[in-house]
């Protein structure tokens, strides 16, 4: 079976600042790989780099058999495609973020039937039939009506989560989706995302939930310093770390 992602030699900087030296990661169809690692390791920056949403300056990303982002003309010059195309391929991943993002000015329903409308064309009333499902499987249907200002953080998040998927994405990404929260609110949401990866949605997260990354996860990946330094199943990352730089983050961790 073919990878639903494979990432190559990626290569990502910020000004003179190297932050991805040469990442090498693939993902089959319903895995879900925990990113794991200090702040700073450059676990975010591959997130935006898969959803198109950072340039990178070497290596490819393939999902779904795409080469995203970019292609080699005759010459074989390396260039960006146009943001039409850029577009359609970030449409194939979703992507909850640390911040909800939501528009404060739409209900919930309507929040996640915009990108249903807007993007993939689909019909008002078919598009809040969907919205209306994603929200109750989040549990947030008796609160479809309700503006974000009236939502805690917990269900703002999870109305954030039910707006990525209801676009029926290949991949779905999180990026740290409960460090905004306060701890009472953490749980509901990595129930959330628990029974997503119970159904086999395929993911990509970066988490500073150990013991939540522990349960979840098909593979484990440990970030440092923009590179890959070790990854393997739970069992191998969390119970016989090889290195000592991971035996020293999970020593400072929760687990």
């Amino acid at each position: 079976m073919s990878p639903i992602l494979t990432i190559s030699g990626l290569h990502k900087s910020f000004g003179e600042l190297e932050v991805l030296k040469g990442i090498d990661l693939t993902m089959q169809q319903g895995d879900v790989v925990s990113l794991i690692g200090s702040s700073g390791s450059g676990k975010t920056t591959l997130l935006r780099c898969v959803n198109l949403l950072e340039d990178f300056e070497k290596g490819s990303i393939e999902l779904a058999g795409q080469k995203i982002g970019y292609r080699e003309d005759g010459a074989g010059q390396r260039r960006r495609l146009p943001e039409r195309e850029v577009a359609r391929q970030r449409s194939m991943t979703g992507m909850a973020f640390q911040q909800f993002n939501l528009f404060p000015h739409m209900t919930a329903i309507r929040n996640v039937m915009l990108g249903l409308i807007k993007t993939k064309n689909m019909p008002k009333d078919e598009a809040r039939e969907v919205a209306q499902k994603w929200l109750e499987r989040v549990g947030m249907a008796a609160r479809s009506d309700h503006y974000p200002g009236q939502l805690s953080g917990g269900q703002q998040q999870r109305v954030a989560i039910a707006r990525a998927i209801a676009m029926n994405p290949q991949i779905m990404l999180f990026d740290e989706v409960t460090s905004a929260l306060d701890p009472e609110l953490v749980a509901e949401v990595l129930a959330v995302v628990r029974d997503l990866a119970v159904e086999g949605m395929t993911m990509l997260l970066v988490t500073h939930e150990m013991r939540f990354a522990r349960d979840v996860s098909t593979k484990v990946v440990f970030m440092h310093q923009g590179r890959i330094h070790e990854e393997g199943t739970p069992d191998e990352i969390f119970g016989a770390p090889k290195t000592e730089r991971l035996q020293g983050f999970l020593a400072n961790s929760e687990i």
